[in-house]
């Protein structure tokens, strides 16, 4: 049987032909000029079918062989027809939104670092220079030595100090002497003296004015009004006379001058305060009327000064300079002076340049006495006087204060033993001029 001939267009084993026309074309003529007759598929010659139905256009048929075969495949189907590929949709352009939807996170955590690193650092700022501003100003305090000859009462538990406001007219010019009506006296004597105990052991803090005319032993001077002992020796003797008529170790000493004293009032803005009565005092040169007000430096310091119209006199006005120096605390303390960065910087300047403080005298001894000091205008702290027995007691020294012993004993050695006194002991208090 002869065979059929070889076909050069056959592909070896496992090859395909793709049969592909011009589309609603005509077949290319042949060089004679007649149309070129169409290609019989090689599946359909393979079958023995001679001339078959051409394919329609685009159409292709798979030729596919056995591997290893040596003979056509017969039988097997042509691949279906495949509908007409869609051109791929166009492409959209690259776009950043997933990476920027992805990077937001990062950015607001970033953000978010930024802005509490840049709060952390205006807090730390703030906290440095709310420590920095009184350790500058402490830098400028005067220094003076307080600290006696010879033997002192034992030291005990809990801090004591004495805080003096001296009437020295030292380093005050006419006008400012004018302006404050000190008048022109020399020498230094106490207007202010006051013991206050700080308790180690849970007790409130406590503040007790010892009067200034209080008639009492003076180491080498014989008996005296209290304040003597400062013209006579200054803050040496008048420490060694406090301690030898309480029995308490002295930790420390502050004073405040009556220059210094009226700076500070006018660097918080004024003190506000309730004066109990119409008060007029020329000598004081306040004229002030009755009734809750903000008073200023020359009037605070009038007032606090103010002795000879009060009816009761030393006594009265001691208790008047308590509720001051626990007013001006408070008013210290507040955000209109702490949150302001010049009202705060200014206080301690002004504060520093009116103190003096004894040579063994630290910054934390001087915290304690303001901290004291603002405990008892909140009503967190006592405000007592030395017990007295008479207010007019005639001395060769003219009329004095004279103390009662025992119940003043009895206060004084609470306050050495660092026992709560929590209720005044009796006779150790005054009627207190209105709250502020």
């Amino acid at each position: 049987m002869p065979t059929e001939p070889e076909n050069p267009r056959e592909r070896p084993d496992d090859a395909y032909t793709v049969d592909t026309r011009r589309r609603r074309g005509r077949a290319p003529a042949s060089r004679s000029g007649s149309p070129a007759p169409r290609a019989t598929p090689p599946a359909a010659r393979r079958a023995g079918q001679g001339s078959a139905e051409p394919a329609s256009d685009d159409a292709y048929t798979v030729d596919t062989r056995s591997r290893g075969s040596n003979g056509p495949t017969a039988g097997l189907p042509g691949r279906p027809k495949q509908p007409p590929r869609q051109p791929a949709p166009a492409q959209r352009p690259h776009s950043n939104d997933a990476e920027t939807e992805a990077g937001a996170p990062r950015r607001r955590l970033r953000k978010g670092r930024l802005i509490a690193l840049v709060v952390g650092l205006v807090l730390l700022s703030w906290i440095v220079f709310l420590v920095w501003v009184p350790f500058n100003a402490w830098n400028s305090v005067g220094r003076v030595d307080n600290i006696p000859a010879g033997e002192r009462p034992a030291d005990t538990t809990g801090h004591n100090y004495l805080l003096v406001g001296s009437d020295s007219r030292e380093g005050l010019t006419a006008e400012q002497k004018k302006a404050l009506a000190t008048g022109s006296a020399e020498g230094k004597r106490t207007d202010t003296i006051m013991l206050v105990h700080v308790s180690e052991s849970g007790g409130k803090p406590v503040m007790v004015s010892i009067p200034r005319d209080s008639y009492v032993p003076i180491p080498g001077h014989r008996s005296n009004k209290i304040n003597a002992a400062y013209s006579f020796g200054g803050p040496k003797l008048l420490t060694e006379t406090v301690e030898n008529v309480t029995g308490i170790h002295l930790d420390g000493y502050v004073e405040i001058g009556l220059g210094g004293f009226a700076s500070v009032v006018d660097s918080v803005g004024g003190v506000h305060l309730c004066v109990p009565r119409h008060m007029v005092d020329k000598k004081a040169g306040i004229d002030l009327q009755k009734g809750c007000q903000t008073l200023d430096g020359p009037d605070a310091l009038g007032y606090v000064r103010s002795r000879y119209e009060d009816p009761l006199g030393d006594i009265g006005r001691a208790a008047r300079q308590r509720q001051f120096l626990g007013a001006l605390m408070k008013q210290a303390a507040t955000p209109s002076t702490v949150l302001l960065p010049w009202r705060y910087k200014s206080f301690a300047d002004a504060a520093a340049g009116g103190l003096t403080v004894g040579t063994e005298t630290g910054l934390m001894d001087a915290v304690r006495v303001l901290q004291a000091m603002r405990s008892v205008s909140n009503d967190q702290g006592l405000s007592l006087s030395v017990p007295t027995s008479d207010l007019a007691y005639r001395t060769s020294n003219g009329l004095a204060v004279k103390w009662d012993t025992e119940r003043a004993k009895a206060l004084f050695s609470a306050i050495k033993n660092d026992d709560p006194l929590d209720t005044a002991p009796a006779g150790s208090t005054v009627k207190e001029v209105g709250n502020s």
